[in-house]
């Protein structure tokens, strides 16, 4: 299969092969506890017998090395790199509880984090801090809030600011 993966027919459990053999025609060969793959009668993977219908045995090192470190990622993967950064950027972890599967808000999380690197702690800090006190969880809106300079200015001084006067707008008065 395309996804690194053989499937043992008689058990329908797929079993997964070093990413260099993918495409490539393979021998599989089982007994009650362990399953073998071979090509051009080299061993490229071992695995313990399975019989779960429709589920996956994955070696990690069999994965490319750009899938490696997608495998390692978790919330609390994504928590620590906020942590190490500051502890405002815990903002992190409501931008992992909005989605209803963490694994959705991953690439959101990352690419926030990657802010860190581009424009400097601080300014994403001050990013989270903003985001945070409107209720905006997303990479959006820190990306906006970096893009527009908004982290620079005081978040108090932008709160308080007074409603513009205009003929249109009504005013508290008229809903009596």
């Amino acid at each position: 299969m395309k996804n690194g993966h053989v499937c043992l027919s008689i058990d329908k459990h797929y079993y997964s092969v070093p990413y260099g053999y993918i495409s490539k025609k393979v021998r599989v060969l089982y007994s009650k506890s362990k399953v073998e793959i071979f090509y051009k009668y080299e061993r490229i993977a071992e695995h313990e017998r399975v019989r779960s219908a429709h589920n996956y045995t994955t070696d990690p090192a069999h994965m490319a090395t750009q899938h490696q470190v997608l495998a390692e990622w978790n919330p609390d993967y994504f928590l620590s790199q906020a942590r190490s950064i500051g502890k405002e950027v815990e903002y992190i972890a409501q931008v992992l509880n909005k989605k209803p599967h963490p694994e959705q808000a991953y690439k959101s999380c990352q690419g926030i984090l990657s802010f860190g690197k581009r424009v400097g702690h601080q300014r994403l800090i001050k990013a989270c801090q903003r985001a945070h006190a409107y209720g905006l969880y997303h990479f959006r809106a820190i990306e906006d809030i970096l893009n527009r300079g908004l982290d620079l200015s005081d978040l108090e001084e932008d709160r308080q600011l007074p409603m513009p006067e205009h003929e249109n707008i009504r005013g508290k008065n008229y809903y009596q």
